[in-house]
């Protein structure tokens, strides 16, 4: 009648919430029953895992086996209940001792042969192991990962038998040794974009403050081409900033070689994509594209395409740096600090201006297209910049302008004047520190009566003009730097 437990995890977003596995076999007629709010996946489990111990050998006995999942009250989800299940139903049939078993945590998938197949959030387990002062027990090919949440013992065996003969002392795993990082594919090179010169400022500007950009311009102009060039502008990620991505990328099952990310993420959802898949949720929660892209960029081109609901979800998060997401059964908070780029033509035939080529529809063509736009998400974009299309001679006879590596080295100087002063980019620094004097002060005074911008306009209008100064060296927001900054104000 004694009742064997063993550790394991449930998943709030990216957090670890600690589940006991209680196995209890007693006499009566056979049975296997899972019981403590387990959905289809965890309940299945019982059939993977009497086959996995058919396959070892091992019968289960005829008896009346008890599995509760405790705390009872919340949703276990997922099939890497398999493996703390089968260990504890071990345990139970003092198979393996349990004094073992009280110094780990497990979750692992079980095949009908008895290896132990990759799961998410395995990153995230490690954490919640270090924090309940245990090991623990994961994949094999996912042992370098595990290693990533902490400096905690990992077994990472390829199946049961083999964790089984660990146990009993007949062939000891060897700790997992963290992946070699991949080798990433350079990114493209801002020299490859000829003239432009008004855009590429505006694109390192946005990349030295961590600045939202709107690129306004007809078809071809050179929108997306632009925004896929900014990543080659952006530093690595902090150790702090890639155990975070990886971990939601972990939780979201999109780490397949269990390598930490450490260059900052770039997603790029195509218009027809739904508010859950842009802010996270479904059936069953996960991480939406605006969190995929945490210490990263979201780039949403054709951006009048969207769902008007989808791009009003970007609204609180883009001050926040989070997205709550509030269901009947559960409310889940992932990071979402992410840098929006956003494209769009000036009107749906796209050659608003152009009087030989615009629709017989002028103006209505443009009102019908920036509809989905609203005044309050136009009012949280820090640069709003019009790309002008390049002259056809241009595109042979202008030379080639800076490489990125040059652009990134006063990206990377700009960026740390900000931590130095604020420990924060502009980005998301308060108005109450930025210090103008009073000829700059009385410039954006007027400027805003003239433009009629909030609170919030100024605030990010004052934003830009510190990055700019910050690009330039100086200490503090001069003139030149305000005015610089209202020219990507005007809508």
């Amino acid at each position: 009648m004694s009742i064997t437990r063993v550790l394991t995890f449930s998943f709030s977003g990216i957090d670890p919430v600690p589940v006991e596995v209680q196995v209890q076999i007693t006499r009566g007629l056979p049975a296997f029953v899972i019981v403590g709010l387990a959905d289809k996946a965890v309940t299945e489990s019982r059939e993977r895992v009497r086959a996995a111990l058919v396959s070892m050998g091992i019968a289960l006995p005829p008896k009346r086996i008890l599995v509760n999942l405790a705390p009872a009250d919340i949703l276990k989800e997922g099939t890497h209940y398999d493996l703390p299940i089968a260990l504890g139903i071990l345990c139970a049939m003092d198979i393996i001792p349990e004094e073992e078993l009280m110094h780990y945590a497990a979750l692992g998938e079980l095949s009908l042969d008895g290896a132990i197949g990759s799961v998410n959030g395995v990153i995230s387990a490690a954490i919640g192991a270090a924090t309940e002062e245990r090991g623990l027990i994961c994949p094999n090919d996912q042992g370098s990962e595990a290693l990533l949440g902490g400096d905690i013992d990992i077994l990472a065996p390829s199946s049961l038998s083999v964790l089984l003969q660990h146990f009993t002392g007949k062939q000891i795993l060897s700790k997992p040794e963290f992946m070699p990082l991949p080798s990433f594919v350079k990114d493209p090179d801002l020299s490859e974009v000829k003239g432009m010169e008004g855009a590429k400022r505006a694109l390192e500007i946005a990349a030295a403050g961590g600045h939202s950009m709107l690129m306004i311009g007809p078809p071809g102009a050179g929108k997306s081409m632009l925004a896929a060039r900014l990543p080659s502008l952006l530093p690595d990620l902090t150790s702090q900033q890639s155990l975070a991505v990886t971990r939601i990328y972990s939780s979201a099952g999109l780490l397949p070689n269990s390598a930490p990310i450490i260059r900052p993420p770039f997603r790029s959802p195509h218009h027809s994509a739904s508010q859950v898949a842009i802010t996270g949720g479904g059936a069953k929660v996960k991480p939406g594209e605006i969190s995929l892209a945490h210490h990263g960029i979201l780039f949403l081109d054709e951006f009048p395409e969207f769902a008007r609901n989808a791009l009003e979800s970007l609204r609180q998060p883009l001050e926040t740096g989070n997205i709550s997401i509030a269901r009947a059964t559960s409310h889940i908070t992932y990071p979402a600090h992410f840098q929006l780029i956003a494209a769009m033509n000036p009107c749906r035939c796209g050659y608003l201006g152009d009087t030989e080529r615009e629709c017989h529809r002028v103006p209505k063509c443009k009102e019908e297209y920036t509809r989905k736009i609203s005044g309050p998400l136009l009012d949280r974009i820090d640069l709003i910049t019009n790309i002008e299309p390049i002259h056809p001679k241009d595109i042979v006879n202008v030379a080639s302008g800076e490489k990125s590596e040059i652009v990134a080295r006063r990206v990377k100087a700009a960026r740390g004047k900000q931590l130095t002063r604020q420990n924060m980019l502009n980005n998301e620094i308060n108005i109450n520190h930025i210090h103008l004097d009073q000829d700059v002060a009385q410039m954006v005074e007027k400027a805003s009566l003239q433009l009629k911008l909030s609170a919030r306009g100024i605030t990010r209008l004052l934003r830009v003009a510190r990055t700019i100064s910050d690009l330039a060296l100086k200490d503090d927001i001069d003139i030149p730097s305000v005015a610089e900054a209202l020219t990507f104000r005007q809508r």
